[in-house]
């Protein structure tokens, strides 16, 4: 059995160091930072990277979707808590610069931001000689967006008796690379290349449509990122709201079947490693249910809220 943690990635550590940068810096928390910029308006703030995804377009020598992955791993984590995507930054770092290669990536960056409605509005692109092998880089994104007080969405407002709303996956998205590469073989990373390479759909502008619709109707969003199911829905949930998730509800791309069979590890380390397929959850009044699902017509029901011991629970 190969774990995510064999592979090299201690999520539970991870938390521990967050819990601890909380406690110097107590305004930080959920999928984005907020700052008031007077009135009632605050900016949302959030940073990431593409993690080691980076290496599979590297062995493939395919560039331009990772670009992509950056910026939708952060706006869809400003859209989190209702804020419309402004603009971004992106640093490209590298021993020796490519200009192909760059040009690849800045594209896809690009293309990232005018699907999400936000400028792609400066970078940095740093050499570091002996820092990185031959073809390596490294990518990291800054993106900001704006959203009003009365507008945010931070989880406070779930209850007993509300809907999971899952929007399907385009697949990986940027997470569980590190396990992908443990178990996978460079050929067979080549044969998987097109599916793995798949570039994280960004869903800024279907949950904003709702949100503007709707905006009582949804009362909590989370970005299936590192952690899963497991360590990122727990993120929005207040005390004493518990979250089943119903697998037969969600519709699991055949790679993740792949994945689990090579590295013979159980259902809820797949669940905490990877997004199962559901890239992004939406807590929703049951009453505006169906309306809801009009709008994000792509949308599963996955699961419910209920009351008890806070914490994620898939049965």
């Amino acid at each position: 059995m190969i774990t995510y943690k064999k592979s090299g990635v201690d999520i539970d550590k991870a938390n521990k160091l967050v819990n601890w940068i909380k406690k110097l810096s107590p305004k930080i928390g959920g999928f984005s930072g907020f700052f008031p910029i007077g009135g009632d308006q605050f900016i949302s703030a959030s940073c990431d990277g593409v993690g080691t995804k980076l290496k599979i377009a590297q062995i493939l020598g395919k560039h331009s979707t990772v670009g992509i992955d950056l910026v939708a791993m952060n706006v869809n984590d400003l859209v989190c808590s209702g804020a419309k995507p402004l603009f971004f930054l992106d640093y490209y770092s590298c021993g020796k610069l490519d200009s192909k290669i760059a040009r690849q990536v800045i594209t896809g960056i690009k293309n990232g931001c005018d699907d999400s409605g936000c400028v792609l509005l400066g970078g940095e692109t740093a050499e570091m000689p002996g820092f990185y092998k031959k073809g390596e880089y490294d990518l990291a994104g800054f993106a900001v967006g704006i959203v009003e007080k009365k507008n945010i969405i931070d989880g406070s407002r779930i209850s007993d008796g509300n809907l999971i709303f899952g929007l399907p996956s385009s697949g990986l998205h940027s997470n569980g690379f590190s396990l992908v590469r443990k178990i996978f073989s460079n050929r067979e990373i080549k044969k998987y290349g097109s599916i793995l390479l798949q570039p994280t759909k960004i869903y800024v502008k279907e949950v904003l449509s709702a949100i503007c619709h709707l905006p009582s109707a949804i009362c909590g969003i989370c970005h299936i990122t590192g952690g899963g199911f497991y360590d990122n829905i727990i993120r929005i949930l207040p005390e004493n709201r518990h979250a089943v998730i119903y697998k037969d509800g969600i519709p699991v791309p055949r790679i993740f079947g792949i994945i689990q069979s090579k590295a013979k590890i159980s259902d809820r380390e797949m669940y905490k490693t990877f997004n199962m397929g559901i890239g992004m959850v939406l807590i929703v009044r049951k009453s505006k249910s169906a309306e809801v699902q009009k709008i994000l017509k792509k949308s599963v029901v996955i699961g419910e809220i209920v009351n008890g011991q806070k914490g994620v629970e898939i049965i």
